[in-house]
């Protein structure tokens, strides 16, 4: 990417006048960053991964133990492994802490290796990332082209050239991933802010950058309280919210013992509507009682909360049953005031029976059975259609629509709307029968 800013376009010029990762820095890697081991073969020959020498094991001369051993020909202290595989490869990453133009730098390379069984290691060293952190903790990143993956995060392009990038996670994690190499130099302002070589166990990225914008963790590192500055680099959100309340404690000389518990303490406080400025609330004289004791009211709440909110969706379930209920009633009221005039029709041929649907349940039934969709199609809302179902013994054979208007059949089908044997007997029987439908119009 192009630089665009004055402070990007200052890193990539300080960048260009970079020497590369010395010979001594890829040594220290090669030495401390990647796993070296002895092949051992179920014969007891040993192969060292390194250089490839071979030797008998058990010769007396040699600690050959599983713990380890050392290669009589280059003299590397070599892990044994009890192996059938002949090839190693394996990417790590290692860091480089240095200084240029009044930026903090950090260069982290990728490291390759691969052991053949027999041949000596080759082993591969890029620079692939750089991190330039300012005095103020801003932070402007130069890298190689990566291509893109969902998992695998080594597929750098080694060719392309270090330019600058826009902000990614990876960036930061393999900064995290690596070992950093002992010699560092670091800008004055760190110094100043109470860096003293140790990164207590933090990623180097993230304790230079707050270590240089936050007053708090420049605090808490020059006095020493280097847990407290560890939970508040991981847990900035804690940090803003109960940093009053810290400071609070402390001119109050109270004792924190567990500062990840203290701040769970204070944000049950907060659940629980209490000030947390207010050193009764925060500095208790016993504490494990005092968490206790809030974490039992926070359960309190809770179930009152969960027994309120079930006592609504209770409340609203009725609520909805009784809706459904009264739209039934609507439902059925209105599907009587256009039928009821129909009920008790029965069109019969002494075999065959045709009776008028009576209720929206019969339609319901008449439609499960037959598989069609007289109850889906809400057949009984049309004000010109009349439904009825032709039966033999009591079995439903075909269902039949008939238009008010026209006084005709205008559908009759069996189950699945497939026509039966009975079919044109049972239209012809309505048809001829349209003068008792015409009757109960009229009535």
């Amino acid at each position: 990417m192009k630089p665009k800013t004055a402070i990007q376009k200052k890193v990539a010029q300080l960048s260009s006048t970079l020497r590369p990762i010395t010979h001594t820095q890829q040594q220290w890697a090669y030495t401390h960053c990647i796993e070296h081991f002895a092949y051992r073969a179920k014969s007891g020959t040993m192969t060292c991964g390194d250089c490839g020498h071979q030797w008998k094991s058990g010769n007396g001369s040699l600690c050959d133990t599983l713990a380890g051993c050392k290669c009589p020909h280059c003299g590397a202290e070599l892990k044994v492994n009890d192996t059938r595989k002949r090839t190693y490869k394996e990417t790590r990453y290692f860091s480089v802490i240095t200084t240029c133009g009044g930026f903090q730098v950090i260069r982290v390379a990728q490291i390759r290796y691969v052991s053949r069984k027999g041949e000596p290691m080759k082993f591969y060293c890029h620079e692939v990332v750089q991190r330039w952190i300012s005095p103020d903790g801003k932070v402007t990143t130069m890298a190689l082209l990566r291509a893109y993956a969902f998992f695998y995060c080594d597929l750098w392009a080694l060719d392309s050239g270090m330019e600058i990038r826009s902000h990614n996670d990876l960036y930061d994690n393999v900064v995290t991933w690596g070992d950093v190499y002992p010699r560092i130099n670091v800008i004055p302002q760190l110094k100043r802010n109470g860096f003293k070589g140790d990164f207590h166990g933090i990623s180097p990225i993230r304790l230079f950058r707050r270590l240089l914008s936050d007053p708090r963790i420049e605090t808490l590192m020059k006095d020493g309280r280097i847990e407290e500055m560890k939970y508040f680099i991981l847990n900035p959100l804690n940090a803003d919210d109960f940093w009053a309340s810290y400071l609070i404690a402390g001119r109050h000389r109270y004792r924190i013992n567990n500062i990840s518990m203290w701040c769970d303490y204070l944000r049950m406080l907060v659940n629980l509507g209490q000030d947390i400025r207010n050193p009764k609330n925060i500095c208790p004289d016993d504490f494990i009682e005092a968490h206790d004791n809030a974490h039992r009211r926070i359960e309190a709440k809770h179930r009152k909360e969960y027994a309120e909110a079930e006592r609504r969706r209770e409340i609203e379930r009725r609520e909805r049953e009784q809706r459904r209920l009264l739209q039934e009633q609507q439902r059925e009221e209105d599907f009587k005031a256009l039928k009821s005039k129909f009920f008790g029709l029965i069109i019969t041929d002494n075999e065959i029976s045709v009776k008028v649907l009576e209720s929206i349940e019969e339609y319901y039934e008449e439609g499960n059975v037959q598989n069609i969709c007289v109850f889906g199609s809400e057949y009984y809302k049309k004000a010109d259609s009349l439904i009825l179902s032709a039966r033999i013994d009591g079995k439903i054979i075909e269902t039949v629509e008939v238009d008010l208007q026209t006084l005709k059949v205008v559908q009759c089908h069996g189950r699945n709307n497939e026509d039966t044997e009975y079919h044109k007997r049972i239209i012809d029987l309505v048809n001829s029968n349209a003068k008792l439908i015409r009757e109960r119009m009229t009535a």
